[in-house]
């Protein structure tokens, strides 16, 4: 199959400013696979798209597979981490020097990598990571959710449904 480039993909703009919201997309999602009305845009699973999204944040207590970038970078990564939390994250984007452009992205079973993605969202609520990001470096509790409700916003976009008119979805 021919990859796509994300940046031209059609895919919903979401709005997730809670973790509570998040998990609530998750239901929407897990009952409209049951019903067999889910649709996926892209490159990757609705399966993958949960495992991409829970590895991102399982890194913050297992370890990062990807070395930290020179420092000139992580300075610049910064400062695009403030424009991700205002604007989200855009489609297409790859982090540089990664195979495939990023991590995490196994195949699995939706309903599987559903639930691995709910334990880990609960996991970021009540425990600190212990890892850091190579790229951001230590960042507070607080500002690693905004940004992994970021990255599902922009990962979950690419699940459609034909409850489009659910509250969090434009």
């Amino acid at each position: 199959m021919a990859r796509i480039n994300t940046k031209n993909c059609e895919r919903r703009i979401l709005s997730l400013p809670t973790v509570d919201q998040c998990v609530a997309e998750l239901d929407r999602i897990a009952a409209a696979a049951r019903a067999g009305a889910l649709e996926v845009t892209g490159n990757w699973t609705a399966g993958q798209i949960m495992a991409h999204l829970a590895a991102w944040i399982e890194y913050g207590y297992d370890g990062y597979p990807i070395k930290a970038p020179p420092f000139f970078m992580r300075w610049i990564s910064k400062l695009v981490m403030k424009r991700m939390i205002r604007k989200g994250i855009p489609a297409g984007f790859k982090i540089p020097g990664v195979p495939d452009g990023t991590t995490g992205q196994e195949d699995m079973e939706l309903h599987a990598g559903i639930a691995r993605y709910k334990m880990a969202l609960a996991r970021m609520q009540n425990e600190p990571a212990v890892h850091f990001s190579p790229a951001f470096g230590k960042v507070s509790e607080a500002l690693r959710e905004k940004m992994n409700l970021r990255h599902a916003e922009l990962h979950l976009g690419f699940v459609k449904y034909p409850l489009t008119a659910a509250p969090g979805t434009q």
